[in-house]
């Protein structure tokens, strides 16, 4: 599969791609995401049969504009004040879905609920847009592997299953959206993210943050399972044992790789799948150990990956 710079003329033809019921991998501010139109079921389908996700698993629906929510959602007095705060950016929110809800049901994994993004970026933004449907998008990846932040972890992970790789260069955040639950009196978070459970306290109120969902989950991010490398992965590790690489995280000796130097949570966050992706390799190592890293700010949502992409 060969990439395409993301040009006006190369963003007008994946938005037709989309309309006509294809799959377009663009990027995000969080990573970059495989597109189809979330009206058309068997556009969806092919997102399903593209990464091998299990349909039980529910995807985000991206929005070129806020406004496009209250097509099929019943957003309240909280998502318009989180909307206002964060929107565009890396923060998703599950809403309940009007009863005629244009949104093919796969989805929402058959959920009465639907979560929802309007994301940062400017090809993102063009590309929704143009297309002019709300796009069902999650990471353009097989399904529970390292997610990609380059248009090149698209290709090597997919392949031609995909019609068209949009090349924005790599994403600026690096992880996935926080997802809010906004169905239940108190928001909860489903799935951490660079949106801290501090700032949406600071504009809502207290937040409480769910466990993990390993058969019905809410919403992605909530399998015990995922973002895995080939490779077993070992956490809290201040040196690295015989045939490992070492992943570290401020001060560091011996590391292979370091996520930051200076200590800077955003910059760990922005390299995290890229640098797993570069040590995932048996020819060199036999598994990766990761240095400890803070769970404060989205140090939290780090920890997070690290522990799913462990977990065995």
């Amino acid at each position: 599969m060969s990439l395409h710079p993301a040009t006006p003329d190369l963003i007008a033809e994946g938005a037709r791609i989309l309309r006509a019921g294809g799959l377009v991998a663009f990027p995000t501010e969080t990573v970059y995401g495989l597109g189809a139109d979330a009206t058309q079921p068997n556009a969806v389908a092919r997102i399903f049969e593209a990464k091998g996700r299990p349909a039980f698993n529910p995807l985000i629906i991206h929005l070129g504009q806020a406004e496009w929510v209250a097509d099929f959602a019943e957003p309240d007095d909280r998502f318009h004040e989180l909307a206002r705060t964060f929107w565009p950016g890396p923060l998703s929110l599950v809403l309940n879905q009007k009863s005629k809800s244009p949104i093919a049901q796969l989805a929402t994994a058959g959920l009465k609920t639907v979560a929802v993004r309007c994301p940062m970026g400017a090809v993102a933004n063009a590309l929704l847009n143009s297309a002019g449907r709300p796009l069902a998008a999650p990471s353009a990846n097989r399904s529970g592997s390292i997610s990609p932040t380059l248009a090149e972890h698209v290709a090597d992970s997919l392949g031609n299953k995909v019609d068209l790789i949009l090349d924005g260069g790599p994403c600026s955040i690096g992880l996935e959206s926080t997802v809010l639950d906004l169905t239940t009196p108190e928001a909860v978070i489903l799935r951490p993210g660079a949106i801290t459970s501090e700032q949406i306290d600071a504009v809502i109120g207290p937040v409480t943050t769910a466990a993990s969902a390993a058969h019905k989950p809410k919403s992605p991010g909530q399998m015990l399972s995922h973002y895995a490398p080939i490779l077993p992965l070992r956490l809290n590790a201040t040196t690295a044992a015989a045939g490992e690489a070492f992943l570290g995280f401020g001060p560091t000796v011996g590391a292979t790789l370091n996520l930051s130097e200076s200590g800077d949570l955003s910059q760990a966050a922005k390299n995290l799948f890229a640098m797993m992706r570069s040590l995932d390799d048996p020819r060199r190592f036999n598994a990766i150990a990761v240095a400890p890293v803070p769970e404060t700010g989205v140090g939290a949502a780090i920890n997070d990956r690290l522990r799913r992409a462990a977990f065995q």
